[in-house]
């Protein structure tokens, strides 16, 4: 009578993978290269962040690659024009996995106070976002907890999920959450670039309100 070992499910982590994850999370976080895309204001504060006074070389970053095939990390710091969207989509797609994205400002967040035809309303629509940094533009303190926070995000991955390297271009600019609830958060901003569908419904909801209704 042979002995019977425990079998694990495809795909399921054990402890092997599991002390793996964190071996493997520990290097990739602790040696992110960037890939510096500063197209305003942001991309003063970012250089700053790589300065001597805030140093961004004690994360293991003070590489910053201007070769997008040698670097896991885009910090698309400032506003992205339409025309510029391709050239952004492109570095992205030349970058190897595995890769992570920081949106550093409004401007590149949601378009910022640059509502406008010729501005792309947040660098979501073109390519997967990990990290959002709010300001306009954020002090380098900002930059620097918003690593953090990717550092915190990298560490909780894990090996054994295939879906954190997926990518399907087809999907980029889709949203993921259903229409009824994207236009529910969106209401109150509205844009000239992107209204949504019921923000006419909503006003006229509003005008003929009854008088004995509470807000």
């Amino acid at each position: 009578m042979g002995l019977s070992l425990p079998t694990v499910p495809s795909g399921e982590a054990n402890f092997l993978t599991t002390r793996l994850d964190y071996v493997v999370n520990w290097a990739r976080r602790n040696s992110l290269w960037p890939m510096p895309f500063g197209t305003a204001c942001c991309a003063i504060e970012m250089m700053a962040a790589a300065a001597s006074k805030y140093d961004l070389a004690r994360f293991g970053m003070e590489r910053m690659s201007f070769s997008p095939r040698q670097a896991d990390l885009l910090i698309c710091a400032g506003r992205v024009a339409y025309k510029m969207a391709p050239v952004l989509r492109r570095i992205w797609d030349q970058m190897p996995q595995p890769k992570w994205s920081i949106s550093m400002g409004a401007c590149a967040s949601s378009g910022g106070v640059f509502d406008v035809y010729s501005m792309v309303q947040g660098i979501d629509t073109i390519i997967p976002v990990d990290v959002y940094i709010p300001g306009c533009p954020p002090r380098p303190e900002g930059l620097i907890y918003g690593i953090l926070m990717l550092h915190e995000k990298i560490k909780g991955e894990s090996l054994s999920n295939p879906a954190l390297r997926e990518e399907d271009p087809s999907r980029v600019g889709e949203p993921n959450l259903p229409d009824g609830v994207i236009e529910e958060l969106a209401l109150p901003y509205g844009n000239s670039t992107n209204q949504n569908k019921v923000s006419g419904l909503v006003t006229t909801t509003a005008l003929t309100r009854p008088a004995d209704r509470k807000p």
